[in-house]
């Protein structure tokens, strides 16, 4: 087959390609629509999770509120998140029989609730929980410990994910 007619033929599949994909209405996942436009929260600046999940309400629009500092009146919020643990775990899971470490567990734990700006609660007490598990080699540490902050970074954004479903599905006053 002449090389012309292979490229006019890859042309052709790739616009056939495009234009059924625009036909089915597919579309990348753009930012969340949040039933509310402004929330309050004691989520750390220095937290990756606070970070991110200010990143991901930010660009849904909404408005973030600090909290008040001490002797202040709390400014009016939609929506108050409340973070009760962050915590990021590593365990060992698996030791070779003279005793070296071959598998480790991560886990990220994320508790928290939502109340509406009237004080209902809207999400009581809820911990969201991650676990990855790692193969562990002593003469690979440098590599190891990359491939460690990378896992908890996807667990981390997995959770912030969750989150942001959760709080799409509110039905606030």
């Amino acid at each position: 087959m002449p090389v012309e007619r292979r490229a006019w033929l890859r042309a052709a599949a790739a616009g056939a390609l495009t234009l059924g994909l625009a036909g089915c209405g597919f579309r990348l996942r753009g930012a969340l629509k949040l039933p509310f436009a402004s929330l309050r929260s004691n989520l750390s600046e220095r937290s990756e999770i606070g970070r991110e999940l200010r990143a991901q309400l930010q660009a849904s629009g909404v408005q973030l509120v600090e909290p008040a500092t001490t002797g202040q009146s709390q400014p009016p919020a939609d929506i108050e998140l409340t973070v009760l643990k962050e915590q990021r775990e590593r365990a060992v899971v698996g030791i070779t029989s003279i005793g070296q470490v071959r598998e480790l567990q991560l886990r990220v734990r994320f508790k928290f609730r939502v109340r509406s700006g009237k004080g209902r609660d809207l999400i009581d007490d809820l911990e969201l929980l991650q676990e990855r598990d790692l193969s562990y080699d002593e003469a690979l540490v440098l590599g190891k410990q990359a491939e460690e902050e990378l896992l908890y970074r996807e667990m981390q954004s997995d959770i912030v994910r969750q989150l942001m479903r959760r709080l799409a599905a509110l039905q606030p006053d």
